[in-house]
């Protein structure tokens, strides 16, 4: 298999080897200089607060030797830090940092803006807002601010908060109209009785809200004042999860149901909601892919016994696995269960895998068929993940995370919603920062961001990193998707060379990649030759990774490549793929301890997100490297065995 050289990629990054220093020195000169100058020429009659001798005064040398000092301290820590920016690094979910968003990232810190509201932040604020519509656009939501249902996003510092405020938003949307009820609300045209209300479509939930807030508005200010605080004071957001429940007996606290792959952070989510770990309804897989047959049979139990559903997720890329749920499958199953009464929202946790939502995306924001996105690749996507991507825009919220797959610095997460008219309910009054009453046009609504999220002061330089990332590299195909799909070339030859490997293999040990690859993430398992049990088999992977793991001890320059450890665990296989996986590695399920360290399967993880894997121009294939590696230390191990 052989690949083109993309010199876009080459401007891209600081590079494995610091090729692009001069560049980035260039940009962080000039920049620094344009700062100063900006500072100066903010009223330049204001004389100097620090004197020009004061740089030759004792104590401001003092100073800053040790300054000098602690910084040359931290640089020389800092160089046992990980080597995310080298081929030779195929572990987690990190590389290296794109130098548009980089670049801005560094440009923007001395201003320190804060994006709570444009009074901290006139420019970053805006540029937030504008990075939450460039999402949209790419996952295939409405992104034309003016269209009433255009989608709303921001960043956040990370995907766990922003799964948690899907978790708020799903909550405040759906417990909205039984609000309205309990405050005997007249003349909007109200469901009949909570049952009903708590389970409306999310669109007619909005446009229950909508007519509300017109009806509000036809009133003397008195009344208007009057009947919001009635409003208010039935809401959960005011009564608390038990007061809201106890009031309303036809309704029981929702479920959220997401398969066993998902995040440990949907878990926390309904912990810090308050509906509780209890309320987490996990479902089984087929491939570590949600079972969708398993999800119709619990929406079927769910409206047999009158239990409301919150929300169901579906993950695009498992944080382990990289594999891809059937979103498609998922809104079906909503389908099914809107006749049988019951509605709840769908998301998608896509931290991992949304950026890879640019290779189905056209310049004008339209979906590529699969025979055109296929038409670059040997395998990708299978016929499941084009259907799952083209579903993206059925849902009602995605979270993303920039700092992954978008190559922005840490903490760079993102949350999206389809309808921006529901982040109305989660709006917070905090007089001292945003004034008066929601603005009509959406940029300038937004400018008060932080009424809106969980956060209050969040950093308004990772808004630019992201804002001129997506700029550069727009989120499409023949821009961003290049560098998507580098990695998904990648992934590719990691397979088949995979598949390479196993055979060269045969005799000294068993190797497997347990799941077909779904996006840029594959996994191995390995068995030495004639083993059969489950503990031998983890001690011999735990041997491996002990080579490729990140050891403060040894130097950096020792590791020959870095790389990942996960475990398949029969309860998240389930007894299919529990069976095919051991059958193949040759070990016998009976040796499978529960409660013991050998309840589960240790396995290598390998995330392919650096771009120079496969360096066609330097005739350089990591790839092949790293199984010449992996051999030498299976090799090395199996003969100490023996011996």
């Amino acid at each position: 298999m052989t690949f083109s050289h993309d010199h876009v990629l080459d401007a891209c990054f600081l590079g494995p080897y610091g090729e692009n220093d001069t560049l980035l020195e260039k940009l962080m000169v000039e920049f620094l200089r344009d700062h100063v100058y900006w500072r100066r020429n903010f009223h330049p009659e204001d004389p100097p607060a620090i004197a020009t001798a004061a740089a030759h005064h004792p104590d401001y040398l003092a100073f800053e030797a040790r300054m000098r000092r602690e910084l040359h301290l931290l640089s020389a820590s800092l160089k046992k830090s990980v080597p995310f920016h080298s081929p030779r690094y195929i572990g987690h979910m990190a590389s290296d940092l794109l130098l548009p968003g980089l670049a801005a990232h560094m440009l923007t810190l001395p201003y320190n803006p804060n994006n709570v509201c444009e009074d901290a932040a006139p420019v970053t604020v805006e540029l937030e807002v504008k990075v939450g519509l460039q999402l949209a656009r790419m996952l295939g939501y409405p992104s034309d601010p003016s269209r009433p249902e255009c989608a709303f996003g921001h960043l956040t510092s990370g995907g766990t908060l922003a799964n948690y405020q899907a978790l708020r938003l799903a909550l405040a949307l759906k417990s909205f109209p039984v609000a309205l009820r309990a405050a005997r609300v007249p003349d909007i045209g109200l469901p009949d009785d909570d049952w009903h209300a708590f389970n409306l479509r999310q669109d007619e939930a909005i446009a229950l809200l909508e007519t509300w807030q017109s009806w509000l508005g036809s009133q003397c200010a008195d009344v208007a004042r009057e009947w919001q605080a009635r409003v208010e004071a039935e809401r959960v957001e005011q009564r608390g999860l038990p007061a809201f429940f106890a009031t309303h007996p036809q309704l029981q606290p929702p479920l959220v149901m997401a398969p066993i792959t998902a995040h440990y952070s949907w878990s926390k989510g309904l912990k810090l909601l308050g509906l509780g770990r209890d309320q987490l309804r996990l479902l089984p897989t087929k491939g570590m892919r949600l079972d969708a047959d398993a999800l119709h049979v619990a929406l079927d139990h769910c409206a047999q016994a009158r239990q409301p559903v919150l929300m169901c997720v579906a993950v695009l890329g498992s944080t382990e696995y990289g594999t891809i749920d059937p979103i498609h499958d998922v809104l079906a199953a909503r389908e099914q269960s809107r006749k049988q009464g019951i509605d709840f929202a769908v998301h998608v946790d896509a931290a991992w895998g949304g950026y890879l939502a640019t290779l189905f995306r056209n310049a004008d924001g339209s979906l590529r068929a699969r025979g055109e996105v296929a038409v670059d690749f040997v395998q990708f996507p299978s016929r499941n993940v084009h259907e799952a991507f083209a579903a993206l825009g059925d849902t009602d919220s995605v979270t993303v995370d920039p700092h992954k797959l978008g190559y922005l610095p840490y903490g760079t997460g993102a949350f999206v919603c389809r309808d921006h008219r529901a982040m109305a309910l989660l709006a917070e009054q905090a007089d001292y920062v945003f004034n008066g009453h929601a603005p009509t046009d959406y940029m300038t609504r937004y400018r008060s961001l932080g009424q809106f999220i969980p956060e209050g002061s969040k950093p308004g330089a990772s808004a630019a990193a992201a804002y001129v990332a997506h700029q550069v590299m727009p989120l499409e195909h023949a821009h961003f998707g290049r560098l998507t799909g580098a990695t998904i070339h990648a992934a590719e030859a990691f397979y088949a060379a995979a598949q390479k490997f196993a055979a060269s293999m045969n005799g000294r040990a068993h190797v497997m990649v347990p799941f077909e690859p779904d996006s840029n993430l594959v996994c191995l398992a390995i068995n030495p030759w004639g083993n059969t049990g489950v503990a031998q088999a983890n001690a011999f992977v735990q041997q491996l990774y002990g080579t490729l793991r990140c050891d403060p001890s040894r130097p950096l320059q020792m590791k020959e490549f870095f790389g990942s450890m996960t475990s398949l665990q029969p309860e998240r296989l389930g007894a299919f793929d529990t069976a095919r996986i051991l059958a193949a590695l040759g070990l016998d399920a009976g040796t499978l301890a529960l409660g013991q360290e050998s309840d589960r399967l240790m396995i290598l993880r390998h995330t392919l997100m650096n771009p120079y894997l496969l360096d066609a121009q330097n005739g350089s294939n990591y790839i092949e490297r790293y199984f010449d590696f992996l051999g030498s230390q299976i090799h090395a191990l199996t003969r100490a065995d023996a011996a």
